[in-house]
């Protein structure tokens, strides 16, 4: 049993997904319209080729709006823009970057400015704070490619990429450079394993307890236990410069709360803060919140795929999180044709494909022990998952998210050649 596919999945999904459910059909021709959609899928990154279709906005499909816009804003407006801004962004598919960067100079900043020098009132800063709760998916999924692509503009707009951060990572909670630190050096070296700080195989992750000290643990000992996790492997320099940007982060917060506009400070810096990371955390418990027993350390088996509108479209496909974690450094266009080229290798090593849920809603369910929404939430990747019936599936998940023994993962040769 499926839930019907999202009309609104942009269309790579909508290709994967068609592709992915149409092989359940007895009649089906795997290898053949396997390799047409992966071609096709291919032809939306190819400069070269007549089908390319750069991403511009994330409501709407770039070749949608090439269709049903009028021609002369489509010929004066839309196509200028894309040619511009391809210009200013490192690869050709990327024109979405240069409209967020837009969006936060011309509404962040700006109301930010009104709030601690013009006129503050609650309502405008609660507003605002709001509005950066909906910004901080996108921006820290851009910024999640900027991290590990090293940037995300051409070299020749080099100071404005390697500046734009110190300015908006704080108005969506991000404190500086911590979120480099924390997921580059830290989380894809560990890989979600006994060390990893925010490894969720000590918990139970069906357990709203257990939830709880996850996200408290990050929430206030990150800055402490993220300087201390490169003391213990003898990175100092990387340890002092963890330490230096979370502390120069909070010092600027106390100071603009004491000599600055406490109420201002409050709504644009403390309240996203706090936010994105209960936020993040509960993101990562779904990303890893099923983790195979019998292998652990395998990236196909501790971490998922989401095939859902929240992810992907709004988010630069970070529902592809096995893809990513096999290879950190792709670009987050590549996800989906990945997907098809590999599903052979997903289906032996067992990995898991959902659909039409996000991250956080998966950890809602998981936390209600709703195993049977989840269940039917499966997209079933190679024969032996389509043959489990729905309550087969349900147990397999369970039988994921259990808390791995302490000794088990003191122990692990596994993990220990990470």
């Amino acid at each position: 049993m499926h839930l019907p596919v999202d009309p609104q999945l942009t269309l790579p999904d909508l290709m994967v997904m068609k592709e992915l459910l149409s092989q359940n059909e007895p009649e089906h021709e795997h290898s053949s319209t396997s390799k047409d959609t992966i071609q096709k899928l291919n032809a939306l990154n190819d400069t070269s080729d007549p089908d390319f279709d750069p991403t511009v906005f994330q409501f709407w499909e770039t070749h949608l709006l090439r269709e049903k816009l009028p021609r002369p804003i489509r010929q004066y407006l839309l196509e200028p823009y894309i040619c511009w801004a391809q210009g200013i962004v490192r690869f050709p598919t990327d024109v979405v970057m240069v409209t967020h960067l837009l969006l936060y100079l011309t509404t962040s900043i700006p109301s930010a400015l009104w709030l601690y020098c013009y006129h503050f009132s609650w309502i405008h800063g609660l507003l605002h704070w709001i509005v950066h709760v909906w910004y901080a998916g996108s921006y820290t999924l851009m910024k999640h490619q900027y991290v590990h692509m090293n940037g995300v503009l051409a070299p020749r707009y080099r100071l404005i990429d390697n500046l734009f951060p110190y300015v908006v990572d704080p108005l969506v909670g991000h404190t500086w450079n911590s979120y480099y630190y924390h997921h580059v050096k830290m989380h894809h070296v560990e890989g979600n394993g006994p060390r990893d700080l925010n490894s969720t195989m000590w918990y139970d992750r069906d357990s709203i307890t257990d939830f709880a000290r996850y996200v408290c643990r990050f929430f206030f000992l990150v800055s402490l236990e993220l300087p201390l996790y490169f003391l213990r492997k003898g990175q100092y320099s990387t340890s002092f410069k963890t330490a230096f940007w979370e502390l120069s982060n909070y010092l600027a917060i106390a100071l603009l709360l004491r000599y600055g506009h406490a109420q201002a400070t409050i709504c644009v810096f403390l309240l996203p803060l706090w936010t994105l990371r209960a936020g993040l955390m509960a993101g990562n418990w779904g990303q890893h919140a099923f983790v195979d027993p019998n292998d652990p350390s395998s990236d196909f088996r501790s971490s998922i795929t989401l095939i859902d509108v929240a992810s992907n479209r709004f988010c630069f496909n970070d529902g592809y999180h096995t893809s990513h974690h096999l290879h950190p450094r792709r670009h987050w266009r590549e996800h989906p044709v990945a997907l098809l080229r590999d599903q052979e290798r997903y289906s032996d090593e067992r990995a898991l494909v959902f659909q039409n849920i996000d991250y956080l809603m998966l950890t809602v369910h998981l936390l209600r022990k709703n195993y049977v929404h989840l269940a039917q939430c499966m997209v079933p990747i190679g024969a032996a998952q389509r043959a489990m019936s729905l309550e087969e599936r349900a147990y397999l998940l369970r039988s994921r998210t259990r808390r791995f023994p302490e000794l088990l993962l003191e122990r692990s040769s596994a993990f220990r050649r990470r």
